[in-house]
């Protein structure tokens, strides 16, 4: 199969704009998980979770950095719908 020059920038500009979108997301969740769970949670737990009594650098570490990467999970979902659409690899059509 031979791949048209315009086709092979399209599946690099796809790819590169795939990569940004991990490479953000990702360090979203290092920071959640690393930074408040584990480096900031002295200075977090200054502060308590609302009708918990649990300090929030406590929470972080156990159960805030979970939820934060099942919800970029999902905005992951969103945005490669919008990059499929954009460069017409939607599995939508």
């Amino acid at each position: 199969m031979t791949v048209r020059p315009d086709q092979e920038h399209d599946r690099q500009a796809y790819f590169r704009a795939n990569l940004i979108r991990i490479i953000i997301l990702l360090s979203i969740w290092a920071f959640v998980s690393f930074g408040c769970g584990i480096f900031l949670a002295p200075w977090l737990n200054q502060w308590y979770l609302p009708g918990t009594g649990y300090p929030l650098g406590f929470w972080f570490a156990q159960q805030g950095s979970i939820y934060v990467f099942v919800i970029l999970i999902f905005i992951y979902v969103v945005m490669m719908k919008r990059l499929d659409r954009r460069y017409g690899v939607s599995e939508d059509e």
